[in-house]
């Protein structure tokens, strides 16, 4: 198996900063065992279709949810948002956009493209550590997804 399958979580983003904290504030509430972090929407959508690097990643083990910046270079979260929820095989995969912005027309755009969820990144880590921790716990713990 290699360490990119069976995964839960999959990270979209391209900030380390907000990727460190993300993954700091999942493991806060074990929720971060089985999480992958790609860097910018093109590995993303690689890592999901199983593609160019990740083209030896077995297309049966599902993502239970998707993180997703909305902000990044190569590809915007909107594109990747836009390219999952036109495949049949992975318009089901809940993604949450987490992202800086708080602006009307990105929140509207986001749910017009299908997102399950919209996170503004709060200032303070507690805060922030806090919304994680609670989209993990829905989303991982509580959810229930269809059968695959």
């Amino acid at each position: 198996m290699s360490d990119h399958d069976d995964v839960d979580i999959l990270l979209v983003e391209d900030d380390p900063n907000d990727a460190e904290m993300t993954i700091r504030a999942l493991r806060r509430a074990h929720l971060a065992n089985r999480l992958y972090w790609v860097r910018d929407g093109v590995e993303g959508l690689d890592f999901i279709f199983c593609r160019g690097s990740f083209a030896d990643r077995d297309p049966r083990d599902r993502i239970k949810i998707v993180l997703l910046d909305l902000k990044m270079p190569r590809l915007s979260g909107f594109d990747v948002l836009q390219e999952l929820k036109t495949h049949a095989e992975t318009q089901s995969i809940p993604v949450v956009v987490m992202t800086s912005s708080d602006h009307e027309r990105d929140i509207a755009e986001s749910y017009r493209l299908g997102a399950n969820g919209y996170v503004s990144k709060p200032v303070s880590f507690d805060a922030f550590s806090t919304a994680i921790q609670n989209i993990g716990t829905y989303w991982l713990v509580h959810n229930q997804a269809p059968a695959r």
